[in-house]
């Protein structure tokens, strides 16, 4: 849908355009009518027309969460935006909020809010202590990682360094959406039965970006994603693979390679 907004509006458009689009809005026909609207089509205009005085954006997260949340809010808050800059395990969040046990608020985000995630590495049992936490909607992710965090720019009114910074930050940021959007566009594809992520725990040498198990019998894709492909080193992620394929996948036809930018 997104490719299509952008080929309609914006011919020519760049696959920057369309990561930045999709990292913002997640597709998300509300988000998505705004920018159409402003013709804010490039990331320079996304930022100009989300970030300033009186943008129906920079107060969405709050006006969506906190009535939900009510006086406990604060720590909602602080996890959600700890989530949104990578810090996605509860023993690493508690430990980045002060200690505080947060598994209550962790089920409750998920289960009767709604706003987060939770995953298990592929192939793993439900009962896994291995989990990672992500916000399932990518605007409130955007919103709690640059306008949240920058409430202060805010509050004084300093536009022009939020949108400075969010532009000086947001490749490095735009790169953990396209892992997302990679597994969104081979779901769509129809030809896979199972798709996700897979890591060891404690071996940070064994994650693997997106394992996807074809709809035939025994053949798997196992993919790294790479903003820019020249930073790929085949022969490490190769070892990964057949790492991977010896513990899960004993008997599959693995096939392992790179997504990148030009991809999209």
């Amino acid at each position: 849908m997104i490719k299509q907004i952008l080929k309609d509006h914006a011919p020519g458009y760049k696959n920057e355009d369309l990561l930045a689009l999709y990292a913002i809005t997640g597709g998300i026909p509300k988000y998505l009518e705004l920018f159409c609207d402003n013709r804010a089509f490039t990331l320079q205009a996304m930022v100009e027309y989300a970030v300033r005085a009186n943008s129906p954006l920079v107060d969405e997260g709050r006006n969506l969460l906190i009535e939900e949340f009510g006086k406990n809010h604060s720590t909602y808050f602080s996890i959600l935006e700890a989530i949104s800059g990578g810090i996605n395990t509860q023993n690493a969040i508690e430990d980045l909020i002060g200690g505080k046990g947060i598994g209550g608020h962790l089920k409750r985000l998920q289960e009767d809010y709604h706003v987060i995630e939770r995953f298990r590495p592929i192939f793993s049992k439900e009962g896994t202590h291995s989990i990672k936490y992500e916000i399932s909607d990518p605007f409130l992710k955007f919103w709690f990682r640059f306008l949240e965090k920058n409430r202060s720019m805010i509050e004084i009114g300093n536009y022009s360094l939020l949108r400075e910074t969010i532009l000086g930050q947001f490749h490095e940021y735009a790169g953990m959406l396209l892992e997302r959007y990679f597994k969104q566009k081979l779901a769509e594809s129809g030809e896979y039965a199972q798709i996700g992520s897979w890591w060891e725990p404690n071996k940070d040498q064994y994650q693997i970006d997106i394992v996807a198990i074809r709809a035939e019998k025994k053949c798997a894709d196992v993919i790294e994603v790479k903003r820019n492909k020249r930073s790929f080193r085949r022969g490490e992620f190769e070892a990964k693979a057949r790492h991977l394929q010896d513990k899960a996948l004993p008997g599959y036809k693995v096939d392992a390679y790179c997504l990148g930018m030009e991809d999209m």
